[in-house]
């Protein structure tokens, strides 16, 4: 019995290995969740970074198409992508920007510092709003139709081609 015993432990370890075989090796780290895609955009509330006052994300799609954009002051690829979102901007795309897990006055000193490129600019302080949205990291981006239905997302940093992409679906 005791041999059994001593066994145990190999058998865990050659079962974890198959798991992770079987399970991440053969899983393809390119495929993105797409959730929310095709589906209306969850009803959230968030505070605007400038007068902290509450805003519906459904009110303001319904003012016509908009790219979402969630990022961070202490997100090094947000800072990357950040001259693409004000290009979007400068062509007329609406972009509004939702602040993740960030406190507003870093949040305010990156706007200042790089540029402003949202038209509205909110506050995910504990990122309840990420988890409803199905953030997985930042940044992300997300387009949303006036009927408040989310056409296409983004992980990581945008591309000039994938900002085109979502651009064209914003107008």
């Amino acid at each position: 019995m005791n041999r059994w015993l001593a066994i145990l432990p190999l058998v865990a370890l050659v079962a974890l290995g198959g798991l992770f075989y079987f399970y991440a090796l053969k899983r393809d780290p390119q495929v993105q969740p797409q959730a929310l895609v095709g589906k209306m955009v969850p009803d959230l509330s968030l505070p605007t970074l400038d007068e902290g006052q509450p805003v519906r994300i459904r009110e303001i799609a319904a003012e016509g198409p908009m790219v979402v954009n969630v990022f961070a002051s202490w997100c090094a690829p947000c800072e990357i992508e950040h001259p693409i979102l004000m290009g979007m901007r400068g062509q007329g795309v609406r972009v509004v920007g939702i602040a993740y897990k960030d406190a507003p006055p870093n949040t305010q000193a990156f706007l200042t510092r790089l540029g402003n490129p949202f038209a509205t600019a909110l506050v995910d302080r504990n990122g309840r709003a990420g988890i409803e949205l199905g953030v997985t990291g930042v940044p992300e981006t997300y387009v949303i139709g006036r009927d408040g239905v989310v056409l296409a997302k983004h992980t990581g940093p945008l591309t000039e081609a994938e900002a085109a992409r979502l651009a064209k679906l914003a107008r």
